[in-house]
């Protein structure tokens, strides 16, 4: 059995940055948060905003900016436990953070979403970890595949018609497996849990589509993708029963802030980044 890595080995696995980074300073981040959470509140759009920042942060591969994010969220002074707010509207984000951030390794991948996860949670008090949801909901048996695939078919279309059948057969067509892995993604993980706001956490369609966007925007590079679930988001006008903030995020105006506000906190978190490539060159 192999306990211990090669001496050369190790050595390698040190170079080429492998850590996260960094939070930036708290002031830079608690100035980025109230500027966009101000805007947010008079969009009434204040869901969206945290999914947005979650997912943003979470791309950027700044774990611990996420357990700032919490603390900023949920407390009237982020650096006072005292200054917490209720019980339940804590669980509530904390729950929605959670959610944001599983649904974001459909874009990006598991590394990133399991070292953001692990910094939300290491911030996270006992009582609100405690109140959150332990027993999965989404494992595969005989009796749900059938409505898991359903699901994720019916976001796939709600997201890329009139062009779902083409690009269908486009990603089959790379791989006979890709379309399949990703229909059954989509209605496991990206798409609204079965029973909707009567699951904890549960992200509606609309805010589905936010999580797409943070992601592949503060991704960068990926512009196929992004348009794809812009489309996605200004689709979502379209769904039954939608509340007063999934209609502004779903709207040209709503969705014009979304993207904005992932820009200006990506341009916050990573100017020291930038400034230290810079000093490089």
């Amino acid at each position: 059995m192999v306990k211990h890595l090669p001496p050369a080995v190790k050595h390698l696995l040190t170079l080429r940055n492998p850590e996260a980074w960094p939070s930036p300073s708290l002031g830079k981040l608690h100035n980025v948060f109230n500027r966009t959470l101000n805007e947010a509140k008079q969009r009434n759009a204040e869901n969206g905003w945290l999914v947005l920042s979650t997912c943003t942060l979470l791309t950027t591969n700044r774990p611990s900016s996420v357990g700032h994010l919490y603390r900023f969220a949920t407390r009237s002074d982020p650096n006072s436990l005292e200054s917490r707010k209720s019980l339940t509207e804590v669980v509530y984000k904390a729950a929605l953070m959670r959610e944001a951030a599983l649904k974001s390794v459909i874009f990006v991948g598991v590394p990133r979403t399991i070292l953001s996860l692990t910094g939300l949670k290491d911030a996270l008090e006992e009582d609100v970890y405690a109140a959150l949801r332990k027993n999965s909901i989404r494992e595969a048996t005989p009796q749900t595949i059938e409505a898991t695939v359903a699901r994720g078919q019916t976001l796939w279309n709600s997201i890329y018609q009139p062009h779902a059948v083409k690009l269908y057969n486009k990603l089959g067509d790379l791989h006979p497996d890709f379309i399949k892995f990703i229909i059954q993604a989509y209605g496991t993980v990206l798409s609204p849990l079965p029973r909707g706001d009567l699951e904890q956490g549960n992200l509606t369609r609309a805010l589905g589509s936010v999580v797409g966007i943070a992601t592949l925007r503060a991704e960068g590079r990926v512009g196929p993708q992004l348009i794809s679930h812009v489309f996605g988001l200004l689709k979502a006008r379209n769904e039954e029963n939608l509340n007063d903030e999934d209609k502004y995020l779903s709207s040209d105006e709503g969705t014009e802030w979304v993207v904005r506000t992932i820009d200006e906190i990506v341009d916050a978190v990573t100017s020291e980044e930038a400034s230290l490539a810079k000093g490089k060159l």
